[in-house]
């Protein structure tokens, strides 16, 4: 009877244990999981296969959760922001990067490529965390994420720009590209006149 027990508990044990590894994946890794599931050996148009390589649909996922994520935020800065510098920079985030995600996302339904439905975990936690800020401290944060950010979109876009095999998401990246760097320079600048 206690083997019986202790068995039990084992299992029960390696159930729980398994139960806690399989965390939900975020709406950008199901867009991702979705896209490398969709058949690209034959002609996608007849097999509802996604019309361009792996790289390039993670191109475009990636894209596509890091604009809506600036867009979250700038929206989130245009309410908490005390720097007139600040808010003015986040209200040219939502619009450009709406701008951008509305291109992305037209060109992704001519290419078959399923987009995250909303900004991944990280993207929501770091703004639940801006969200609970104020003041001055809610400025420095903004302003530091969003030099982070557009570090790492200037990289992913000059990548793309120069590595993407599809011609519209190549065009695209390119195109995006020097708004981006603006961006750049422009927080840069921000965060320089804080110190």
């Amino acid at each position: 009877m206690k083997r019986l027990s202790l068995m039990m508990m084992v299992v029960f044990a390696a159930f729980a244990f398994q139960a806690c590894q399989n965390k939900a994946k975020d709406s950008t890794e199901s867009a991702d999981s979705a896209n490398m599931t969709k058949d690209t050996s034959t002609n996608p148009s007849a097999t509802g296969g996604i019309a361009v390589d792996e790289n390039d649909a993670k191109f475009v996922t990636t894209a596509a959760n890091d604009g809506m994520a600036e867009v979250a935020a700038g929206k989130l800065a245009q309410q908490k922001a005390v720097s007139k510098r600040v808010k003015a920079f986040a209200d040219m985030m939502v619009t450009d990067h709406t701008k951008a995600g509305d291109e992305l996302a037209a060109i992704a339904k001519t290419k078959n490529i399923t987009l995250p439905a909303a900004p991944d975990a990280d993207a929501q936690k770091k703004a639940e965390d801006m969200g609970k800020m104020s003041g001055k401290d809610f400025d420095k944060d903004y302003v530091n994420a969003m030099v982070d950010g557009h570090e790492k979109a200037v990289k992913l876009f000059t990548d793309a720009s120069e590595n993407c095999k599809d011609a519209d998401l190549k065009a695209f990246a390119t195109n995006t590209l020097p708004t981006l760097k603006m961006h750049l320079d422009s927080i840069k600048a921000i965060k320089a006149s804080m110190k």
